[in-house]
């Protein structure tokens, strides 16, 4: 496999079919969405053992993301369907408003806090910023705005505040219901939609914990808010996702490429996986081909960094998903064969804390300097090899390990690739021989290749403690 970056895609009716989902996940998906958004329980559940039941049938270890709903800051209906309104009208959100009457002079409001939460003045984004309206005034239950952009507007579409300021709590009673359910069907990643602060990252971990779960937990940064907080937010996450969607709304597209380039390298430099996500090839959802400005975005996010780029509406109800997916690892193969990026020199003159990480970090200026042909991972819990990843995105990365779990996990990482493995003896010099000979007998390292190995003397995470430095077919050596 020369593709180092993992692509995610969203499951749901294009993909059902089971034929489909095989050639999805043979195509080069390393990662399935399940968006909780969307679907009842009993559909995920059937989703995930589909998920499970293919990736074994053809021999791959694909991780399982479970995308949470976050709260509903929506409108309610219209009583005879979508209205236009016009540049300059008047028009009201009214939480106390029925929720199937709404007209093109007033609608309800799902969202209870609204009234509390905007003031006049206040600019509010409608439909994904297609109808943007001003606050004029606050009335009790009533926002009363003029409308600024008009156009047309559909039922429970979503509002955001330009510039973020909407204090609806993360996690809602449906999204800890639905995270209970994400740890009982074993899932590798959870993400958590509209956090605001580390708080709500570790509100999430200590739901899963007490659920009985070991679940990554992947931040999606969606609110301007969470740009204030940023790398608080990352230190409680495992993972963040760069939600272009929402964040774009409410930050402004002007300032959305910035800050996606921003978060990408903070992630890397926190040693966070970092997913880039929303309409990466949108117009797949219809046609067989991307559009040049697709293509470009994808390779942009890939020469930034980005461990993974995700597909969402494009497999789940695309005419194309296997096209798609397709497209898009041909894509990033593309884009990896520019120079790839670099952590910044100044990181390697930390001081690290961890024994783990700093095995990691010598492994990858090595294996740079030295023209390394691979690295190879004896590892538990993957931390290693995620580290590692960090810094050395030209050079394949194999996590070897006999945990499923983490190699589940691992399937998310840039340029890690899991192996199943399992050594005889941990404590003496023969799971390196076996890790690089078990490599070679499968054709991925020849004769000659030099190849850094990394062990600890003893199991559990963390306990990565030694490097050692092996040539591929050497006398008396693998």
């Amino acid at each position: 496999m020369t593709r180092r970056t993992k692509i995610v895609s969203t499951l749901g009716p294009a993909t059902d079919p089971p034929a489909v989902l095989r050639k999805l996940l043979s195509a080069g998906v390393d990662v399935v969405r399940v968006n909780f958004s969307h679907g009842d329980e009993s559909e995920h559940r059937r989703r995930i053992a589909a998920v499970r039941e293919a990736a074994a049938e053809i021999g791959r270890d694909v991780g399982i993301l479970a995308d949470l709903q976050g709260p509903k800051i929506r409108i309610e209906s219209f009583a005879d369907g979508p209205v236009q309104l016009a540049d300059g009208a008047a028009f009201c959100l009214d939480i106390d408003h029925p929720a199937g009457a709404g007209n093109a002079s007033v609608v309800g409001c799902a969202y209870r806090s609204l009234p509390d939460d905007v003031a006049a003045g206040d600019t509010l984004l409608l439909n994904d910023g297609l109808i943007s309206l001003r606050v004029e005034s606050v009335d009790g239950s009533r926002v009363q705005c003029t409308v600024l952009i008009g156009g047309e507007l559909g039922n429970r579409k979503g509002i955001n505040k330009l510039g973020g300021g909407l204090s609806a709590a993360a996690l809602t009673d449906k999204d800890r219901h639905d995270l209970k359910v994400a740890v009982e069907l074993g899932v590798e990643f959870i993400a958590i939609s509209f956090p605001r602060h580390a708080a709500d990252m570790e509100e999430a971990r200590r739901l899963v914990r007490e659920a009985g779960g070991d679940v990554h937990l992947v931040a999606k940064i969606e609110r301007a808010e969470a740009l204030q907080d940023l790398e608080s937010l990352m230190a409680a996450s495992d993972a963040v996702m760069v939600a272009r969607g929402d964040l774009g709304v409410e930050i402004g597209d002007a300032e959305l490429p910035g800050w996606q380039k921003r978060i990408i390298s903070t992630a890397r430099e926190m040693n966070r996986v970092v997913i880039t996500a929303t309409q990466m090839m949108e117009s797949m959802i219809s046609a067989p081909i991307p559009t040049r400005a697709e293509v470009l975005d994808v390779a942009n996010a890939v020469m930034d960094g980005t461990d993974a780029v995700m597909l969402s509406a494009e497999t789940a109800v695309g005419k194309y998903p296997v096209k798609v997916v397709e497209t898009m690892a041909r894509v990033c193969a593309g884009a990896e064969t520019t120079a790839p990026p670099q952590r910044s020199p100044t990181y390697f003159d930390t001081h690290f804390q961890k024994i783990d990480e700093a095995i990691a970090m010598a492994t990858s200026w090595t294996a740079r300097h030295m023209k390394a042909e691979a690295i190879v991972a004896l590892t538990e819990s993957g931390a290693t090899a995620m580290m590692m990843s960090r810094n050395t995105s030209d050079i394949p990365i194999y996590a070897m390990t006999r945990h499923v779990r983490t190699r589940r996990r691992m399937a998310l990482c840039r340029g890690v690739y899991p192996q199943e493995f399992e050594p005889q003896m941990l404590d003496t010099p023969t799971p390196v021989l076996e890790a690089v000979r078990h490599l070679a007998s499968l054709g991925i390292l020849a004769p000659g290749n030099r190849v850094l190995v990394t062990k600890g003397d003893f199991t559990g995470p963390g306990g990565t403690n030694s490097m050692k430095i092996v040539t591929v077919g050497e006398a008396g050596g693998p």
